[in-house]
């Protein structure tokens, strides 16, 4: 993955979604039209804190969100989600 350079605005985090399982733990090969949106990503790039809200989520944090959470975005060849640091349900 290349460096990202850019400005996130303030109150949001753009996140890098892990792989979808594409096997069960006792082997079974999950088709593609059964995979489920990943809720579990790696912070890439953070926005400033807004006024009434500090920022507690930082650059390499594995965070879990919402299923229904934020914006997909394509960039470099590249997925990432764009949400708000109130989609962010856990800081692993």
């Amino acid at each position: 993955m290349s460096e990202l350079k850019g400005k996130i605005l303030a109150g949001k985090v753009l996140v890098k979604p892990t792989a979808a399982e594409t096997k069960t733990s006792s082997g079974i090969i999950i088709p593609d039209s059964a995979k489920e949106k990943p809720l579990k990503g790696t912070v890439v790039l953070v926005g400033e804190a807004k006024k009434d809200e500090a920022m507690e989520v930082k650059v390499g944090d594995t965070v879990l969100y919402g299923k229904y959470s934020g914006t997909e975005l394509h960039i470099d060849g590249e997925d990432y989600l764009l949400i708000s640091q109130s989609d962010v349900l856990y800081i692993a």
